[in-house]
């Protein structure tokens, strides 16, 4: 008789229960080196993470560094730029310099006191010329190319200039209010340095306000900060009197996010293309670099504020008002001369005879040394432009000393990377001048010159 049959799924369990029993015991052999196997993946996934990640951080710093290198070769083009525009200007205010006061010596028959009009229109006209020359030394110094000294000034005309310049790029639905109640006061400070400062602040509060309009407000006042000032406390300044610098627009605002980032290098609020994010930086290291210190109020909807505390000057600077009867020394002696620019010569010598020199000059350097080769003896001093063709005014100066080495020489330059004083001087030069030069600076550097 047949046993019944059993269940089909009685079957299914018992294969099930069977098949389960040797994965227990595979899993029970292997179970040591699966787990090793898995930490191992685990660590070099972990390995693999940390060099994409490291790769990445590697990428975005060679982008960043070529576009520093693109940025850095772009100045070094603006600054020869810079260079070779100051020469050219610097020649052209010689001209405009030299003639004018030329004027001023042959109407000073007609003009003999400064309520003369035409001494007081070229008065005018040298005191733009002090400007224009200023403004080369401006350019020369923001391309790195002219150290950036610091002397006693007003405050005020520097930020008069700047605004002015602020004024002419702001759009007519920006009001600018001015309250400068301590415009004589004093710093000790660097007008370049000070001009940009207000020009960034006034470019940052020219993009908060664009859209919507509104004011810019800059104001000076005196401020004394005293040892034990509560209030003063937290400005971490020294005791003393003050000139504070207030920038203030009431534009869009700022969180107080981005306020803690404000003076960062490279953070801006700017969309992409429209800011460096280096502008606050540097007014930043601005006003370090003269002792003083910048704090920034904002608020979103309200504005913002910009406080920049300078150390004031008690000593009050000379007036560098040109003076038309200040005692100019003057000479017999006899001069050779020699600039490549046919007006620059020709004013500077009608100038050197205006103090009483003899002046014979030329335009090209070889015809002068043929000269002066001819007869070295002839003339008591050589001034001499230092860029010129065919022969530099460093070349002319050593084939002249050759000749003859106790000859007193003046070495010019509207502007050479290839010269400065201390390069001058090691070539045996009796005095180095920057044009232009105004009639009382040449005579006082032809007397020193002569004098030895």
């Amino acid at each position: 008789m047949k046993k019944p049959s059993e269940p089909e799924d009685s079957r299914e369990q018992l294969r099930q229960s069977i098949i389960g029993l040797g994965e227990r015991s595979i899993r029970k052999s292997y179970y040591p080196e699966l787990q090793q196997r898995i930490a191992e993946l685990e660590e070099r996934n972990r390995e693999l993470q940390t060099e994409i990640t490291e790769r990445m951080v590697a990428q975005a710093s060679a982008r960043k560094l070529s576009r520093q290198l693109q940025q850095s070769q772009k100045m070094e083009a603006i600054g020869t730029l810079a260079g070779g525009i100051a020469h050219d200007f610097n020649n052209i205010l010689a001209i405009i310099i030299g003639y004018t006061e030329i004027a001023k010596v042959n109407a000073k028959a007609e003009c003999l006191t400064r309520n003369c009009p035409v001494f007081k229109n070229l008065d005018h006209v040298l005191q733009a010329s002090e400007r224009a020359k200023e403004l080369v030394r401006q350019i020369l110094t923001f391309s790195r190319q002219q150290d950036d000294d610091k002397k006693p000034l007003q405050i005020g005309p520097v930020i008069k200039e700047a605004l002015i310049l602020l004024r002419a790029s702001l759009p007519q639905s920006i009001e600018m209010r001015t309250n400068l109640a301590c415009a004589d006061a004093q710093v000790l400070a660097n007008a370049t340095q000070l001009h940009q400062i207000i020009m960034n602040l006034g470019t940052n509060a020219h993009h908060a306000m664009r859209e919507t309009g509104g004011i810019l407000t800059v104001e000076v006042e005196q401020v004394e900060i005293e040892e034990f000032d509560k209030k003063s406390k937290g400005l971490l300044l020294a005791a003393g009197r003050y000139l504070l610098l207030k920038v203030c627009d009431n534009g869009c605002g700022m969180e107080q996010s981005m306020l803690d980032k404000i003076f960062d290098p490279y953070f801006t609020t700017k969309p992409l293309g429209q800011g460096t994010g280096m502008g606050l930086a540097v007014v930043h290291g601005i006003v370090k670099s003269h002792e003083g210190l910048i704090r920034v109020y904002s608020e979103p909807g309200k504005g913002t504020s910009f406080l920049i505390y300078l150390p004031q000057l008690l000593a009050k600077p000379d007036d560098p008002v040109l003076q038309c009867n200040e005692e100019i020394p003057m000479g017999t002696e006899k001069i050779l001369l020699v600039d490549d620019e046919a007006l620059v010569a020709e004013m500077q010598a009608k100038l050197l005879e205006s103090l009483g020199y003899t002046v014979t000059y030329k335009t090209d350097p070889q015809q002068m040394l043929q000269l002066f080769t001819a007869d070295p003896s002839a003339y008591d001093l050589i001034l001499t432009d230092m860029t010129m063709p065919k022969m530099n005014g460093a070349i002319l100066t050593e084939k002249i000393l050759a000749i003859r080495p106790d000859m007193p020489i003046i070495l010019c330059t509207g502007f050479s990377e290839l010269i400065n004083e201390r390069k001058a001087r090691s070539l045996g030069v009796k005095a180095f001048a920057m044009k232009p030069l105004v009639r009382k600076s040449i005579a006082e550097l032809v007397r020193k010159a002569l004098a030895g």
